[in-house]
């Protein structure tokens, strides 16, 4: 369980990556008029979505919950549990934003951008806001969950 701990640990690091990362961007995003915004939207982010942000949040949530079943103690197990309804959050609201908005994205050129893309954008860019803090969320929990059933292991009595 130490390594499957770990890589919850470290699932939990890449799945903040970027989410934060898209916040971090959003004040000079916001800057951007429509051509150039869609330009970066559909070049900048393109397979972000299967390669890290899917695996990291399906897989910080199997993670959570295999954890979860074999912790000690029930703190830490609440934890864990915490853990993953984070990520069940993540990806509820990359359902509900997200998705809808790279639907429609993706179909747009610079010259069919149409007069509500900012309304697609603040939706886009909600959708990452709230998977940010929920993918912080996540990752205090694994460290505190962790922290937890390390000590528990540490503190059982070694046998000759």
């Amino acid at each position: 369980m130490h390594i499957i701990r770990l890589l919850a640990l470290v699932i939990a690091v890449l799945a903040l990556l970027a989410p934060a990362a898209h916040v971090l961007e959003l004040p000079n995003k916001l800057k951007l008029d429509g051509p150039l915004w869609l330009s970066v939207q559909q070049s900048l982010y393109r397979g972000w979505g299967p390669f890290i942000g899917a695996p990291t949040e399906i897989g910080g949530l199997a993670l959570a919950i295999v954890c979860a079943a074999f912790s000690k103690l029930s703190r830490a197990r609440m934890l864990w549990l915490a853990a993953a309804a984070c990520y069940v959050v993540m990806l509820i609201a990359f359902f509900m934003f997200n998705a809808p908005a790279n639907a429609a994205i993706d179909s747009w050129t610079a010259a069919t951008l149409p007069a509500d893309w900012s309304h697609w954008r603040a939706k886009w860019e909600t959708g990452h806001a709230i998977a940010a803090v929920f993918a912080a969320g996540a990752l205090i929990f694994v460290f505190s969950a962790r922290s937890l059933d390390r000590l528990v292991v540490a503190s059982r009595p070694t046998t000759l």
